[in-house]
């Protein structure tokens, strides 16, 4: 990349192209910290609503103003917990990315909510906000589970708000997290069958993973818990593919279930290597410029600091740098790969060991049709690992 440095705000490029952009949103705020959270998300006692909106819209406003030509096919509200924001605001912010920029009627819009009975006391009024997709984060099905994962809400208010959320939205998505320390098959197969019988058209099914900075990094670095050993680990994942397999729901990336046609085109928008543009503390984003040229955008991280500079200049982007074409054949290729049809490399292949493609195809591990490659089933757990051999 070549960043663009700067002592005044960093200058987005100016593009007038037209094409296809998701819009990404990020709300930084929780009622509490998981432990096994890495996302920018923080605890504040008191926030200006009013601030955070006009903040937001701005920052839309600005975006617009270099970018007028996208068109948005969808809009994806993260943190953090979007389910504490007004949902005022939530119309707000949806009013203007619909006056700044063309978008689809039928664009997708998601918000993330947490499943406590005063967040899914909202559920309607987003709905009326503009919200046609909901992502709900229960995490486990039992109460104990929820206890250690530092989940606020019990399994009771899970299933509850869960079914505000169906009776509000035709389209709805909730996450588990199994490979946890001491899960059985027996018990994951248990969890599962109930999660798969409530009929959301999609899951969003991950591992447990330690990510340095979290509580959970250091409790387990002590000590103080082990995750599955990697057969068992391997085995929950198999088992994961079989079951949502049978019951309609084949997974469409590594960590995502859906039923034919209910996939999240917000998510598809990246794994396929779209453009997007990252909204509020923290977000990123790849967006057009001249000449067919991509940048990446970064906003500022800390979210007082961000809404400071989107007050006194307008934005709060913080770094602006072009993405020149060889990394951004490895993005398409490592996002590419996550998907279950795989990615066409027809133009990737000077980022690719071909000798390494060659040995894992005939592994078994990767199944290469024409120019299309895709993960098996047997290279699919092993993701992170055949990527580090296969880019060169």
């Amino acid at each position: 990349m070549l960043a663009l440095k700067t002592t005044e705000p960093p200058k987005l490029p100016t593009s007038t192209s037209s094409g296809d952009a998701a819009v990404y949103v990020h709300w930084p705020f929780c009622l509490k910290k998981c432990p096994y959270c890495d996302f920018n998300s923080h605890v504040r006692e008191e926030i200006s609503r009013d601030g955070w909106r006009r903040a937001l819209v701005t920052e839309i406003e600005t975006m617009a103003a270099r970018m007028r030509q996208i068109r948005v096919k969808s809009v994806f509200f993260g943190g953090g917990t979007p389910s504490l924001m007004e949902p005022e605001t939530v119309a707000d912010v949806i009013e203007a990315i619909k006056k700044n920029w063309q978008t689809d009627a039928t664009a997708e819009v998601t918000l993330e909510a947490n499943p406590s009975s005063v967040e899914a006391d909202r559920f309607r009024a987003y709905k009326e906000a503009g919200i046609n997709r909901l992502s709900v984060g229960i995490q486990s099905l039992d109460d104990d589970v929820l206890k250690f994962l530092g989940r606020l809400h019990t399994a009771k208010e899970a299933l509850a708000a869960l079914k505000v959320a169906q009776d509000n939205f035709e389209r709805v998505s909730f996450d588990l997290i199994y490979a946890r320390p001491e899960q059985t098959l027996s018990e994951w197969r248990s969890e599962l069958k109930e999660a798969l019988g409530f009929g959301t058209s999609h899951l969003s099914l991950y591992q447990l993973t330690i990510e340095e900075g979290t509580a959970f990094y250091h409790q387990f670095h002590r000590g103080k818990f082990a995750l599955p050993n990697e057969d068992l680990a391997a085995r929950l994942f198999d088992l994961t593919q079989d079951m949502t397999e049978a019951a309609g729901l084949p997974a469409y990336e590594i960590s995502n279930h859906a039923r034919p046609g209910e996939e999240s085109q917000h998510n598809l928008n990246y794994w396929n290597g779209g453009f997007y543009v990252g909204i509020g503390p923290g977000a990123h984003g790849r967006i057009p410029g001249v000449d067919c040229a991509t940048y990446a955008h970064s906003q500022i991280k800390r979210p007082e600091d961000w809404l400071q500079a989107v007050v006194s200049r307008g934005t709060g982007v913080e770094t602006v740098e072009e993405v020149f074409a060889e990394e951004r054949a490895v993005e398409k290729l490592m996002m590419g790969l996550r998907l279950t049809n795989g990615v066409d490399i027809s133009g990737l292949y000077s980022v690719i060991n071909n000798s390494v493609l060659n040995d894992l195809c005939v592994s078994g591990h990767l199944d290469k049709v024409g120019h299309q490659v895709r993960m098996t089933a047997k290279g699919r757990p092993l993701l992170n690992f055949i990527l580090g051999k296969l880019v060169v």
